[in-house]
C-alpha cells in the first residue's frame, strides 16, 4: 500500500515537472527580442529584412501598442510582468520615489535605467518595487535556463529581485555595466566561457554612438555596432550553446539598445526638424538591431533549436523627432548658456509651473539647490515650494510627457496646475488622479490604467506634449513631438501619446504561433508578458488586476475575440481645450491609440465625436 502510494506520488511529481516544460508533448523555448524604439512602419525588406521576414512568415501584429507613458522602463515592466503601469508603479523612466536615492546622488526623482538605483528602489519598497513577479523570475524558479542581455535598466528589470549571493539558480544578466561595480556578477562558468571565446569580461562602451553633441555640435553619426555585437556574440557563442548543453528549456531576453540610442543621439539634423529620426544615422541603428536578430536566428538554426523556440519581437515604444518650439512658454523668453535663443530649455515645465504658481524652484539633482533665473534644473526635474525637503509640487521630467506629483494631495493646487497647463501651446492632453477631482480640459488617470496596486507613489497629473507631422505620407513615421529633455531639436525622443510613439513594432514566429497570419486585433506590451507566461506554463499570482490578455488569436486553434473602438473625452475647459482619448477594446482590455487636444496630437483628428469620461 505504501509502495503504491509512494510510486503514485513520484509519478505525479514527475508529470508535474514535465508539464512545466511541455507544450504539445515537447519543450518550448522562448526568445523575447526587443528592438528599443522600433517604429512599426519602419520595418521593411530594405530597412530591416530579418524583422520583415519574421513578421511576414510568422504573426504580424499590425495593431500593436506601447503603454502610455511610452517610455522604456515602463514598458519593460509591462513585458516582464504582464501588468499595466498602475500595478507596476514604473510610470516612466524617471519617477518620484518619495525618499532620496543614495545611488542617484540623493535625488527623489531617480532615472531608473541604472542597476544600483533599481536595487535601492527594490529595497525601499519591500524588496520588489514592481510589486508583481516577472516572467524570468518565475521561469527560473520553474527550472528554465534564463538570461537577459542588452540595454542597461530594462534588461535587469526582467529578473531584478534575483541576487547572486542567494542559493539556487540564477539568471545570466549582461548589460552596459557588466564588469563594473554596478554590474550583476558573472558566474565562474560565464567568466570561463567568455575567456574561452575571446570575449571580454566587461561590456564595451557605446563609443561614438553614445555622444549626443550639443546645440552647436552634431550628435552621433554611427550606430551602436560594437556594444551590441558583444551582446549578440555572448548570446550566440556562449548562452545558447550553454543552454542547449543543459538539455532543458530556456528563456532569453535580448534588449537591443538600437535603434533607440542612435535615434536619440542622431547628428543628422542639428536644430532642424528634418530629416530628424529618418536620416541615415537612424536607418543605420535600425539595420544594426536587425542584424542582431539575424545572428540570433542563425544560431538557433545552427544549434538545431529553431523548431522548438518561439520568438516574440516587440519594441517598447515608437519614436518622434524633437521639437523645442513654443510661442507661449515663459522659459523661452530667458537666455541659457546651453540653449539656442527662443528654444525651450531642459526643464521648461518645471520653470513655467514655478512662475505660474509663484513658487520657488529647486533642483533635486543638485542637492536641492535653488534654480536661479536664466538657468534650468540639471536633469529637468524640479521640486517646487518653500521647503525643498517637503515640496508642494514635484516634476519628473521624461521627454514626450512629464509626471507631476503632489505630495500633499492638494486639490486646489491641482486645479491651479491644470489651469496653468491649459495656457501652454506645448501641452496636448492632461490626466489627473481621480482622487483629486474632475477638472475641465482633463481626463482621469484611471482611464489609462494608471491607478492600481502600485507601491511607488502615483503621479497626481500626467502631461502629454504637443505632436505633429513633419509632412511625410505616413504621419506616424515622421511624428514630431515637443520634448522636455537635454537632447536637441532634430534629435529623437518618445514618451508622448501620439500614435507615432504608441505604435511599436511587434511580430512573432515559432511552433506555438500561426504562420503567415496578420493579427488585426489590438495588442499591447502587457499582452506580451501574459502571453509569454502562458507559453512557458508559468503559474502567475497577480496582486493587481490591471493585466494584459493572452493573444490567443495568434496561436493555432486559438480563439479570436471581437474588437471594438471608442473615443472618450472630458468637459472642455474655458478656452475650449479638452483631452480626448481614442482607444480600442478586446474583452475587458483597453488599448490606447492616441490622446490629447484635437489638432495637437498625431493620430487625433481636429474634431472628434466623443462619449463622456467615466
Amino acid at each position: 500500500m505504501r509502495r503504491t502510494t509512494l510510486m503514485t506520488a513520484i509519478c505525479a511529481l514527475a508529470l508535474s515537472n514535465l508539464a512545466a516544460f511541455a507544450q504539445n508533448d515537447r519543450p518550448r523555448n522562448l526568445i523575447l527580442f526587443v528592438p528599443d524604439g522600433m517604429r512599426a512602419l519602419m520595418v521593411k525588406p530594405d530597412t530591416a529584412p530579418v524583422m520583415a521576414a519574421l513578421r511576414d512568415k510568422g504573426v504580424n501584429f499590425a495593431n500593436s501598442h506601447s503603454l502610455f507613458p511610452t517610455f522604456t522602463t515602463a514598458n519593460a515592466s509591462a513585458m516582464a510582468t504582464g501588468h499595466y503601469l498602475g500595478d507596476t508603479g514604473d510610470f516612466s523612466n524617471t519617477i518620484y520615489t518619495g525618499y532620496p536615492i543614495a545611488h542617484a546622488n540623493g535625488t527623489v526623482v531617480p532615472f531608473l535605467e541604472n542597476n544600483a538605483v533599481l536595487a535601492d528602489v527594490d529595497e525601499h519598497f519591500g524588496g520588489d518595487y514592481l510589486n508583481e513577479e516577472t516572467i524570468l523570475k518565475l521561469a527560473r524558479e520553474k527550472g528554465y535556463s534564463t538570461a537577459a542581455l542588452g540595454k542597461l535598466g530594462p534588461t535587469l528589470i526582467f529578473d531584478h529581485t534575483d541576487r547572486a549571493d542567494r542559493p539556487g539558480l540564477h539568471s545570466i544578466v549582461i548589460d552596459d555595466s557588466t564588469g563594473g561595480k554596478n554590474g550583476v556578477p558573472l558566474s565562474q562558468e560565464m567568466q570561463d566561457a567568455l575567456t574561452k571565446a575571446n570575449l571580454p569580461l566587461a561590456t564595451p562602451s557605446r563609443g561614438e554612438s553614445g555622444k549626443a553633441g550639443d546645440f552647436k555640435t552634431p550628435g552621433a553619426r554611427v550606430a551602436n555596432i560594437e556594444q551590441q555585437a558583444y551582446f549578440a556574440d555572448v548570446a550566440t557563442k556562449i548562452v545558447l550553446p550553454m543552454f542547449k548543453a543543459r538539455n532543458k528549456p530556456f528563456v532569453l531576453v535580448f534588449w537591443s539598445r538600437d535603434p533607440d540610442g542612435t535615434q536619440h543621439n542622431t547628428g543628422d539634423s542639428l536644430n532642424t526638424i528634418t530629416p530628424g529620426i529618418n536620416g541615415p544615422t537612424a536607418l543605420a541603428g535600425i539595420k544594426n538591431a536587425d542584424n542582431n536578430l539575424g545572428q540570433l536566428r542563425k544560431a538557433l538554426d545552427d544549434l538545431g533549436l529553431a523548431d522548438s523556440t518561439n520568438i516574440i519581437v516587440s519594441a517598447d515604444h515608437g519614436f518622434s523627432t524633437i521639437s523645442k518650439e513654443s510661442k507661449t512658454s515663459p522659459s523661452t523668453k530667458m537666455t541659457y548658456s546651453d540653449t539656442p535663443e527662443g528654444f525651450l530649455p531642459m526643464g521648461f515645465l518645471a520653470i513655467d509651473l514655478a512662475k505660474a504658481l509663484n513658487l520657488p524652484l529647486f533642483d533635486p539633482n543638485d542637492k536641492n539647490a535653488r534654480v536661479p533665473d536664466n538657468a534650468h534644473p540639471r536633469a529637468g526635474n524640479g521640486v517646487l515650494g518653500s521647503n525643498p525637503e517637503k515640496p508642494d509640487v514635484v516634476v519628473a521630467t521624461n521627454g514626450g510627457s512629464n509626471l507631476i506629483y503632489l505630495p500633499g494631495k492638494d486639490r486646489k493646487l491641482a486645479g491651479r496646475i491644470v489651469k496653468a497647463l491649459l495656457e501652454q501651446d506645448y501641452v496636448s492632453g492632461i490626466f489627473v488622479d481621480n482622487d483629486l477631482g474632475r477638472f475641465p480640459g482633463s481626463l482621469p488617470l484611471s482611464l489609462l490604467s494608471l491607478k492600481g496596486k502600485a507601491v511607488t507613489p502615483h503621479p497626481a497629473i500626467v502631461v502629454n506634449f504637443r505632436s505633429y507631422s513633419s509632412g511625410c505620407d505616413e504621419p506616424t513615421v515622421c511624428s514630431v513631438s515637443v520634448a522636455d529633455t537635454v537632447l536637441r531639436q532634430g534629435q529623437g525622443m518618445h514618451g508622448s501619446f501620439s500614435r507615432g510613439d504608441t505604435r511599436n513594432f511587434m511580430a512573432a514566429i515559432g511552433p506555438d504561433f500561426k504562420a503567415g497570419y496578420v493579427d488585426l486585433l489590438p495588442v499591447s506590451n502587457a499582452d506580451v508578458g501574459v502571453t509569454a507566461a502562458k507559453l512557458l506554463g508559468l503559474d502567475r499570482k497577480p496582486k493587481g488586476t490591471l493585466v494584459g490578455r493572452v493573444m490567443t488569436e495568434a496561436m493555432p486553434n486559438g480563439a479570436t475575440p471581437k474588437g471594438y473602438t471608442g473615443t472618450v473625452s472630458g468637459k472642455p475647459a474655458a478656452n475650449g481645450l479638452q483631452t480626448v482619448l481614442k482607444f480600442q477594446r478586446v474583452l475587458d482590455q483597453r488599448y490606447f491609440d492616441v490622446a490629447g487636444f484635437p489638432g495637437r496630437t498625431v493620430g487625433l483628428p481636429e474634431t472628434t465625436k466623443t462619449a463622456g469620461a467615466r
